[in-house]
């Protein structure tokens, strides 16, 4: 689901909650989300109430909104893994377990060689997209240089 390293930690005195994530997301709909374990750790609480606190139902695959819960992304089915976004763990914490102050920090991850590829990929269509528009502002030329062409012998 990710590449990289998922890291998280946590720096909570009596009024403050850090959520600090590095995430490089396999997709645009992964972006930034985060599995049990990570919550988990950055809630510093143990797995059993993590569970408890989100918002899942046997017979619901995804459970409307529940304030009072820690409520997980869309699944498309029973047996994919519970994915959080790291605001919603944010006002989890804010909300439900009454941490004062709360702050999400996310950090990228340094480029992948996909990411990389990417770039050189988008710099090249950039560059195709320059020459296609350098044509088309000389049509002029191109016109007259088909007249010439065209002309008969007098």
């Amino acid at each position: 689901m990710f590449s990289g390293t998922v890291t998280s930690g946590i720096s909570e005195t009596s009024s403050s909650f850090e959520l600090n994530k590095e995430i490089s997301p396999s997709s645009p709909s992964d972006e930034m989300l985060v599995g049990i374990d990570d919550v988990q750790k950055s809630l510093n609480r143990s797995r059993a109430s993590v569970y408890r606190y989100t918002n899942t139902d046997p017979r619901d695959l995804n459970p409307t909104f529940n304030p009072r819960k820690l409520n997980p992304e869309y699944r498309s089915d029973q047996k994919d893994p519970l994915l959080f976004h790291p605001n919603e763990v944010a006002r989890f914490a804010k909300d439900i377990l009454r941490i004062k102050e709360v702050t999400v920090e996310v950090l990228n991850s340094p480029s992948t060689a996909t990411q990389q590829v990417l770039v050189s990929i988008l710099e090249e269509l950039r560059a195709l997209r320059l020459e296609v528009q350098s044509l088309k502002e000389s049509p002029t030329d191109l016109a007259s240089h088909r007249d010439l062409h065209n002309r008969t012998a007098a």
